[in-house]
């Protein structure tokens, strides 16, 4: 079983901050080729130099996946730069406030574009690339892996989550239909159902609402918050062979909170 990454190109969206930041740190850490992606570019440029501070073979793509250019010309970069692609991480998350009654405030088309969409027209234009390099692995039993990152709100509904909970549910059966669509050309496709996760702006919202952080770890059978670590680590398992016949699933990463009665928990 192998967990190496040494000499694989990855694809990592969303990665000037956060989750995909942190996944673009871990994977470049264990010998990846990393093509940082993201819309900000100023903060995309200082965190990619400081990767590459540490000598990684790093490269990184500004714009805006919801363009059809801006996707074609994030290949040719890529191609251009590492030669093939092995890995996406389609970590590019927007979480909007969703008003039900308002359709001018449901966020609903700004939501499903980002979160759907344009990590659909992505893995649809790498996984054509992971196909025609094929040709120079015949007896591999997988050609490339693509996960996306996910949440809990697929399944546990907020009211004031609504165009973000459906997203993250449309992203969880997209994963499911690609992973079939995809398994006679020997891609994998898998995502990441997340709950908690220390970030930045999870830091600035326990900071503003110290309540927050009792009720999160109340609601988590592990008592605690995960740290993007550990999210980066599960993204290591599901781009290489050691998970060479997963495909199709959706790996949550909550420490439990999804198995959980909010009712039950109450109770007590």
């Amino acid at each position: 079983m192998s967990f190496s990454l040494e000499g694989k190109t990855a694809i990592i969206t969303g990665a000037a901050n956060g989750i995909g930041l942190e996944i673009a740190r871990h994977f470049s850490d264990h010998g990846a080729n990393v093509m940082l992606v993201d819309m900000d570019e100023e903060k995309l440029a200082t965190e990619a130099e400081s990767i590459v501070g540490d000598g990684a073979n790093v490269r990184s793509f500004s714009g805006d996946l919801r363009e059809k250019l801006t996707v074609a010309n994030l290949l040719s970069a890529t191609i251009d730069a590492f030669d093939s692609i092995d890995i996406l991480i389609n970590a590019s998350r927007q979480v909007l406030p969703s008003n039900p009654l308002d359709e001018s405030e449901d966020h609903f088309e700004e939501l499903f574009q980002q979160n759907v969409l344009a990590n659909l027209r992505v893995t649809q234009a790498v996984a054509k690339r992971m196909i025609a390099q094929a040709k120079d692995k015949p007896e591999a039993n997988s050609i490339g892996a693509v996960i996306n990152l996910s949440s809990i709100a697929a399944d546990r509904t907020h009211a004031g989550l609504l165009g973000y909970s459906v997203a993250c549910a449309a992203l969880n059966q997209m994963t499911r239909s690609l992973a079939v669509s995809f398994a006679d050309q020997r891609i994998r496709v898998n995502a990441i159902a997340i709950g908690s996760v220390m970030s930045a702006s999870l830091q600035a919202r326990l900071k503003q609402d110290p309540e927050m952080r009792s009720a999160t770890l109340a609601t988590t059978p592990l008592g605690r918050i995960a740290e993007a670590r550990e999210v980066a680590e599960t993204a290591q398992f599901l781009s290489t062979d050691a998970s060479g016949f997963i495909t199709g699933q959706v790996v949550t990463v909550d420490g439990g909170r999804s198995l959980i009665d909010p009712l039950e928990t109450a109770a007590h």
